[in-house]
């Protein structure tokens, strides 16, 4: 396995353990919305405290699917597309394996099935 491999799937790990949680990704969705907010702002139309949606952002991050900045006091989070595009693609390349698989799967089975008639009818 190469480095750069390694990365990726690592990457696409991160992000897909982030966004198994529903929160996470509601707050994906609001974030997506709003363009920036803060951690404040973000948890008024949830039914969780600041401090979790802070928490929840802390994973996000660490995930590279937000950035955090500091405009004066406030911290202000906005969504970061990158890490969603890699995994994205990554699910793309990995249903276009499976389909190719499935194809070869079917063609197999086909022939089988010619084979099964052929050997019937004689």
């Amino acid at each position: 396995m190469t480095d750069e491999y390694r990365e990726s799937g690592e990457a696409v790990d991160s992000v897909l353990t982030a966004l198994a949680d529903p929160m996470r990704r509601r707050l994906l969705e609001l974030l997506a919305a709003q363009g920036e907010a803060t951690a404040t702002t973000l948890a008024q139309p949830l039914p969780v405290s600041r401090q979790a949606v802070v928490k929840h952002l802390g994973v996000l991050d660490a995930a590279g699917l937000v950035s955090a900045g500091r405009v004066g006091r406030e911290v202000r989070y906005r969504v970061r597309p990158a890490a969603l595009d890699a995994t994205a693609r990554w699910m793309a390349a990995l249903a276009t394996d499976w389909d190719r698989r499935l194809a070869n799967i079917k063609r197999i089975a086909e022939a089988a099935e010619r084979d099964a008639r052929s050997t019937r009818s004689d």
